[in-house]
Order: structure tokens, then sequence, then C-alpha cells
């Protein structure tokens, strides 16, 4: 038989067994929730850095390519105008008709791709247009620090002999499709960069 202590913790047990489950602490609760937005915040401000990035690698080409435009347009018009009488006419000159050659068809590649690139005209498939970009941009460059390193020789040589205004325009001109080449290097960069950011799917 049972007393009267059995009877009173049996009702005990029964009452905790009928109770609902208590409610977590109110602390817990607004972590949990401070976390579920953080935890979303933060991807969302990855996917807006990366957009920034973006962003901001296009319109640094775009500033790049209209700064190899004007760079060989100065090397193609310095080297033109480079004719003073005499000897001092780059026209005699394997080197610098090799410079001018070149200076102008940088000059056309980099009028073309700039404004490609500004209008956002593609003629192609993006991956093909970003291929295109690759090579033409590392080809252009080869062929502008060539010129200019072909050209560098005989203008150390002259300006030994007799320093003079036709000495002072074709360094000038060297210099000029040095730099363009400099611009153009890192639009190879840039345009390795997005055609290794291509989707293949």
């Amino acid at each position: 038989m049972m007393t009267s202590q059995d009877e009173a913790s049996t009702k005990h047990d029964q009452q905790q067994q009928k109770s609902p489950p208590t409610a977590p602490p109110a602390a817990d609760v607004e972590s949990q929730s401070e976390a579920a937005p953080a935890a979303t915040g933060f991807g969302v401000a990855g996917i807006i850095r990366r957009w920034k990035r973006n962003d901001m690698v296009t319109k640094g080409g775009v500033a790049l390519r209209g700064l190899s435009l004007v760079l060989s347009f100065l090397a193609f018009v310095i080297m033109a105008s480079n004719k003073h009488g005499d000897w001092k006419d780059f026209d005699k000159y394997e080197e610098y008709r090799y410079l001018l050659a070149i200076a102008i068809l940088a000059t056309f590649y980099s009028a073309a791709q700039t404004f490609k690139h500004a209008t956002g005209k593609e003629m192609f498939q993006r991956r093909t247009s970003a291929l295109a970009d690759f090579i033409g941009d590392q080809i252009m460059a080869y062929l502008l620090i060539s010129s200019a390193s072909s050209a560098i020789p005989l203008t150390n040589r002259m300006r030994e002999s007799q320093d003079n205004m036709f000495t002072d325009a074709s360094a000038s001109a060297i210099s000029m499709a040095f730099l363009a080449f400099v611009t153009l290097a890192l639009l190879a960069v840039i345009s390795g960069h997005k055609l290794s950011s291509q989707s293949y799917i």
C-alpha cells in the first residue's frame, strides 16, 4: 500500500511529464536572430565588393586603352614629323621606319579597342572577345617594345656624335612607344584576369 509521500512524488512526476517544454532563454534567441542576418549580410557584402572590383577593373581598362591610344598617336606624330633635311630624316633609317609603322598599327588597334570597351559593344561572344583582347594586347605590347628597342641603339650612337632636334625628337618618339608598351602590358594582365574569370559552363 502506497504511503502519502509516494502518492505525492508520483503526482509530481506526472505533472512534469505533462508540462510543455520550456522556451530557451531570451538571450539565446536574440543571439541566434542576430547571427542569421550577419551571415546573410556577409554574403551580400561579398557580392557587392566583387561588383565594385569588377567595375573598377572595367573602368581602369577603358582609361588605360585611352592612354595607350594617346601615347601611340604621339609616337606616330613625333616620328612622322621628324624631318629636318640632309641626314636628319627618319625615312632614311630602317629602325625609325619600323617604329613609325608599329606606332600607326598601335594607334588603330588602341582606337578600335577604346571604342569597343567604352561603348560596351561586343562583336563576338564574351569569352571569344576576352581571348581576342588578351592575344591582341600581348602582340601589340611585344611589337611596341621591339620597335623601341631597335631604335634605341641608333639614337644613342647619333647622340654621341651630335645631339640636336632630330635626335631629341627620335628619343621622344621612342619614349612614347615605350610608355604605350607599358599600358598595353598592363592591359594584357587585365585581359588575362577577365579571361580567367569567364564561366565555361
